[in-house]
């Protein structure tokens, strides 16, 4: 129990520091580790495999309406990034810029990609000549580069992993439902892989993407009250088009420019799973994205046969679920809060008298319930358990949004319910850029989204009175 009780005391209560917990529980699950390169990390294989199962569950939901996956060079020409001027200016304070090629000061410098709309314009441009050559319904998986100032693990760092869909139709509607689409998609993954609700909705024109003419996004609630921007889906209608001349021939033997879209998830998905789930004891992990759903702890385990049983339980299991055997020299305790710390879903415990008794002890790391189950009703149990526990997560975090949003009226209300609470403010606005500069600058507060699905609090903006156009969700973000 020493090892236990030191290793729990490695985490940084979330209610005494909560940036400090974050830290203390990617470091000590061993999701990342820090390099020589400022900005940037490691993700080490407990992280990385939380990665792969979102982009692999990503990715097929992707393909089942349509999308292909291609790649483009991580160089863009500065002569071609400057194409779409608002693009560029969005973009310009975080570029990287390459200048020498070997000892050879290049002709024309280069930034390593901070997204790839101005590459895939210029490949479009070339690739798309008639009606019948669309939709393009492409998507790569990269890394990107951005120069961030202030950077945290996953959250935001200088380079990053990410997905990036871009794509070509031929008219504005088509372009409008795949935009709409894709959003529908991320906010379904988020909800039923990640068990963390979001609200759906557009962002203001001060807060949308560069060179997009409408951005569609989902917000989400950390467990500190912040929001964070989980996924985007941009629609830059003929914009871009015509910066490159992306024309094609349409049926009636016009030419015609196409109408495109963007989309994109990154890592801070997994920055997101830690805040909206974790706890005192390290991570807990949503089954359906959690590389190791159920964890085996043999009891005594150089007592004859305890092993092997717990071998056998894994054989058993193995087929349906992840599961893995801590065989370690370790003890139990340690081994129990190890299991913790990584957010194992399932913890099953075995030793001497559980395999005399023909039965185990599975706990749940979301609730830390205790359940005694026969060793032949093992992988029923622990199939329920799973779908019990994904279902519980979404609920809980769905709970504690709804605890932690808020209704303000006036300006009087609005800036009292920031100053004593934490979460999204739901308040009616002018639709002015004015009043949510008076905002940020005032409360440090930015707007999160115009949601879908509209409310009606008042007549009038909450910053400068005048009235309402749209009830806009507000917070601290990350």
């Amino acid at each position: 129990m020493a090892d236990n009780k030191k290793m729990v005391e490695a985490i940084t209560s979330m209610d005494v520091d909560f940036a400090q917990w974050y830290t203390d529980v990617v470091k000590k699950a061993e999701l990342v580790d820090y390099t020589s390169v400022k900005g940037c990390m490691v993700i080490k294989p407990a992280g990385y495999a939380i990665w792969e199962l979102i982009q692999k569950q990503l990715d097929a939901r992707f393909k089942e309406t349509g999308v292909e996956n291609v790649y483009l060079p991580m160089f863009i020409p500065e002569s071609l990034l400057q194409k779409e001027k608002d693009h560029v200016e969005g973009f310009a304070p975080e570029v990287a810029w390459v200048t020498h090629g070997g000892m050879q000061p290049l002709q024309e410098r280069m930034c390593v990609r901070p997204t790839s709309e101005t590459l895939f314009c210029d490949f479009y441009a070339n690739d798309i000549q008639s009606y019948r050559d669309l939709p393009k319904v492409y998507n790569q998986w990269c890394s990107v580069v951005r120069w961030e100032k202030e950077t945290r693990p996953f959250l935001r760092s200088r380079e990053f992993l990410w997905q990036e869909g871009h794509t070509a139709h031929a008219t504005a509607e088509d372009a409008e439902a795949r935009t709409v689409q894709m959003l529908n998609l991320y906010a379904d993954f988020c909800e039923e892989v990640l068990a963390i609700p979001v609200i759906k909705g557009q962002k203001t024109e001060k807060e949308k993407f560069a060179g997009a003419l409408a951005t569609y996004t989902i917000e989400a609630l950390m467990h500190d009250g912040k929001a964070l921007q989980s996924g985007t889906s941009h629609n830059f209608g003929d914009g871009f088009a015509k910066a490159f001349g992306i024309q094609y021939t349409d049926k009636d033997n016009t030419l015609k420019h196409v109408h495109q879209t963007s989309w994109g998830m990154t890592t801070r998905l997994i920055g997101a799973i830690i805040m909206v789930h974790g706890d005192n004891e390290g991570l807990v992990l949503p089954p359906r994205v959690a590389p190791t759903q159920v964890c085996i702890v043999p009891i005594m385990q150089k007592k004859e046969g305890v092993l092997d049983k717990a071998y056998e339980l894994r054989d058993l299991l193995k087929s349906n679920f992840r599961v893995k055997v801590d065989d370690s020299d370790k003890s139990p305790g340690f081994k129990f809060a190890e299991a913790e710390m990584r957010g194992y879903p399932v913890r099953v415990e075995i030793g001497p008298k559980d395999i005399e008794a023909g039965k185990c002890v599975i706990v749940r790391r979301d609730t830390r319930e205790k359940i005694e189950v026969a060793l032949g009703d093992l992988e029923a149990k622990v199939g329920e358990i799973l779908e019990t526990m994904q279902v519980e997560m979404l609920e809980r975090a769905r709970a504690h949004r709804e605890e932690h949003t808020y209704v303000a009226k006036n300006f009087d209300e609005f800036q009292r319910t920031f100053a004593e609470k934490t979460g999204f403010v739901k308040a009616m606005w002018c639709g002015e850029q004015t009043c949510e500069d008076v905002i940020k600058e005032k409360l440090s507060v930015t707007s999160r989204c115009m949601p879908f699905q509209q409310e009606q609090i008042s007549d009038t903006c909450v910053c400068c009175g005048r009235p309402a156009k749209k009830m806009v969700y507000w917070g601290k973000a990350y």
